[in-house]
């Protein structure tokens, strides 16, 4: 009798056929001189492809030289280079305009850019990558309102980050220690009456959104954004070290710091950090939105939906508007 799995295939013993060896041909690496692109020589090609590296590596030589106008020429040639299937260079060369324009001060081509960049995105890489870009062009010119839009569409993507959840954190005390009105300004641009209907519905959004930003209800989404910070940091900390440990450790005094300066009663703070722990369970943390995922199967739920209605909920805004209203007292 044959026991289970006890015999083998004849197959097993056979012989290996001899195998025809192909000799390899001879490699010879190119060898190129440092920032030999910047040289005049460098554009003398018929190959559209070396033609593209050459104005790609100068524009990114410009921005880390901090020559932004010089960049931002680099950048728009190589855009005419780049083939119709090379997304991946194309959304880097546009962002780099977008950045460019940013720090030469041209505040409605970086939003144009930012825009174009919007209609490509196909995944949460690509949309995570916009929201910072789109950060970075509000935060620049002052628009802390778009900003605190922005970092909220961030937080509802990525909501284990507790970096994002501490930016948003930090723009409500900016928002805080200057005049409100100012603060909630979104950017304006001049658009004809074709752009102005398509973005009607956008526009709308803005100011419901800008209507609620007044004094407390910026006070508590920040207390908010804080707590969730502590509570992702020290989750995350018991799998830290070095210099990493101390950049949480860090940014946990400087979130004590911040509600000592907010002053919530400790019933708010109790209420708050149960609406903001009851997602924070290990395995959820580790398998949602995961990097490169298309944005046809993420459902993201926005920052209302997910965390700002059941905290409004909660009551604790009219239970400790008192405490609100003596920060910005102190404040002002």
């Amino acid at each position: 009798m044959e026991i289970l799995g006890s015999t083998f295939d004849d197959s097993v013993f056979s012989e290996v056929r001899d195998r025809v060896s192909v000799p390899l041909s001879s490699y010879n690496a190119k060898l190129c001189e440092p920032e030999w692109f910047c040289e005049s020589t460098a554009l003398d090609t018929d190959d559209p492809l070396e033609t593209q590296k050459v104005y790609k590596f100068r524009g990114d030589l410009a921005v880390r030289q901090g020559k932004y106008q010089k960049a931002l020429d680099a950048y728009s040639s190589c855009l005419e280079w780049i083939a119709d299937n090379n997304l991946t260079i194309r959304r880097d060369v546009l962002e780099g305009m977008a950045r460019c324009c940013t720090r030469l001060g041209q505040r409605d081509r970086a939003l144009d850019l930012a825009e174009l960049l919007s209609k490509e995105a196909s995944n949460t890489c690509h949309l995570t990558s916009l929201l910072l870009l789109k950060i970075s062009i509000y935060q620049h010119f002052g628009f802390l309102g778009s900003k605190m839009s922005s970092l909220q569409q961030l937080c509802s993507l990525l909501p284990f980050n507790p970096w994002h959840w501490n930016s948003l954190g930090q723009t409500c005390l900016q928002l805080l220690e200057r005049d409100t009105t100012a603060g909630l300004c979104w950017p304006q641009r001049c658009k004809s009456a074709d752009e102005q209907k398509q973005n009607h519905t956008q526009t709308e959004q803005q100011q419901e959104e800008a209507a609620e930003l007044d004094k407390n209800h910026i006070w508590l989404k920040a207390c908010t954004c804080f707590i969730r910070t502590r509570l992702l940091l020290r989750i995350l900390r018991q799998q830290q070290s070095s210099f990493v440990l101390q950049r949480s450790e860090n940014t946990l005094q400087s979130s004590d710091e911040a509600l000592q300066q907010l002053g919530p009663k400790e019933s708010t703070l109790q209420a708050l950090t149960e609406v903001m722990s009851e997602d924070l369970i290990p395995d959820k943390m580790r398998e949602d939105y995961q990097d490169g995922e298309s944005l046809l199967s993420v459902c993201v739920q926005s920052f209302r939906e997910r965390w700002w209605n059941k905290i409004l909920q909660t009551g604790v805004l009219k239970t400790d508007c008192s405490s609100c209203q003596t920060q910005t007292d102190t404040k002002s």
